[in-house]
């Protein structure tokens, strides 16, 4: 029997040795292992880097503008209010007195010159309309009739004519047979007349059918709707309270303008064509660029005031009529002044990103996002001004999103 020494030398031959490893079969360092899967992970990184890069982020742009120059830093020389008017403004009505049928209009609606805003009942309209085209049917029938007579006449003559040639007929009935065709010339045209007038009635009637269709008399928007379906309209203000005079209200936008009385005492600091700079009530922050229309030659002896009309330089879906204004006239400054344009550029807010404590835009240049950090000035309204980081002419991205980063491909979205 073997002794345990000898046992637990047996036990050691049988030992693996694992601290190395020979280069032979399967076997590979285990350094080599691990460089190999740092290198995959690597190119892996790498792959999804590009594949990220390459799918371009649709956004849209805007191209910053430039602030508009010359108002700018200018000294106010008198100070006023008002409110909006509009120079096109009409009721709009009916020619005729008659029971609404049909309104298509609600207060809001943009409509364009000769739109249909409502209509009235107009079966009266329409039955002496088609009496009407059967009494010049029955006139131009009648001319027909007419004419064939005429035309036998005629016929009667030449052979009354033959036979007082041949002394077959007394020359007293060649008398008779031409004055029948005479007296059925006349006829003939009188009933042209008839027909004439029959047409002229025609046409009255068609006009009375067309007046019961209201049409817009020009482009803008209703800002009052003034009958309903079942009331009675009248342009004479027929009835009392119990007529309405008109469908609705329009105003042309593109006609607003500001008038405001300027007292007597300074009126001499107005001038036509002078610069203006005026302030809604409304949106106090927003600046709008104006000038003087016109003096208005005239006092208002009880508040002694001259009425003076601004024209708006910039029309805006903000400006309605009867907002409240303050208007600053503003005194010349010197050509080159005028000239030079402020600093900056114009942006929309929604352009502008803050991340930390800084302001951000992102500028679209060979179809990337490029990060740019801006320093803001004023508000004009829903746009910002940036002194710095943006030129104008750039695109700018608004309304960026969350995953948006600096250099990634972008595609610019059609508006």
């Amino acid at each position: 029997m073997p002794t345990e020494t000898e046992n637990k030398a047996l036990l050691e031959q049988l030992r693996i040795d694992r601290t190395e490893r020979t280069t032979e079969g399967s076997s590979i360092p285990r350094r080599w292992l691990i460089g190999a899967g740092l290198a995959l992970l690597a190119l892996g990184g790498t792959g999804y880097y590009l594949f990220a890069a390459a799918k371009a982020l649709p956004v849209h742009v805007v191209a910053a503008r430039a602030l508009p120059g010359g108002a700018a830093g200018a000294a106010s020389v008198l100070d006023a209010t008002g409110y909006v008017t509009a120079r096109r403004e009409a009721t709009v009505s009916a020619q005729i007195t008659g029971t609404v049928s049909e309104v298509l209009i609600e207060e809001g609606d943009h409509v364009k010159a000769g739109q249909i805003l409502g209509r009235l009942d107009d079966t009266s309209q329409r039955a002496a309309l088609s009496q009407a085209q059967a009494q010049l049917h029955t006139a131009e029938a009648l001319l027909a009739q007419y004419q064939v007579l005429l035309a036998q006449s005629e016929r009667d003559v030449k052979r009354a004519e033959d036979l007082v040639k041949r002394n077959l007929v007394s020359e007293q009935a060649v008398e008779q047979a031409r004055t029948q065709v005479e007296a059925q010339s006349a006829q003939v045209e009188g009933q042209k007349k008839q027909i004439d007038l029959a047409a002229a009635n025609v046409r009255s009637a068609q006009v009375q059918l067309d007046y019961c269709t209201v049409r817009a008399p020009f482009s803008g928007v209703i800002i009052a709707k003034a009958a309903q379906v079942g009331e009675i309209i009248s342009p004479f203000s027929a009835g009392g309270g119990y007529t309405r005079t008109g469908i609705g209200t329009i105003v042309d936008m593109d006609s607003l303008e500001i008038e405001v009385d300027v007292n007597e005492a300074y009126i001499n600091r107005v001038q036509p064509e002078q610069r203006v700079e005026s302030v809604l009530n409304a949106y106090p922050d927003w600046k709008i660029p104006s000038h003087v229309i016109a003096i208005i030659p005239t006092a208002d002896r009880s508040k002694a005031t001259v009425k003076v009309r601004i024209g708006l330089d910039l029309k805006d879906d903000r400006i309605v009529p009867d907002m409240g204004v303050r208007v600053s006239f503003l005194e010349d400054k010197p050509a080159a002044a005028a000239q030079q344009a402020p600093p900056g550029a114009l942006v929309p807010a929604s352009a502008i990103r803050t991340e930390g404590d800084v302001n951000v835009v992102y500028v679209v240049n060979d179809k990337r996002a490029h990060r740019r950090t801006v320093t803001l000035g004023g508000n004009i309204g829903d746009v910002r001004q940036v002194l710095s980081g943006v030129i104008v002419g750039e695109s700018v991205i608004t309304d960026p999103p969350a995953q948006l980063k600096d250099g990634a491909a972008v595609a610019v979205a059609k508006s």
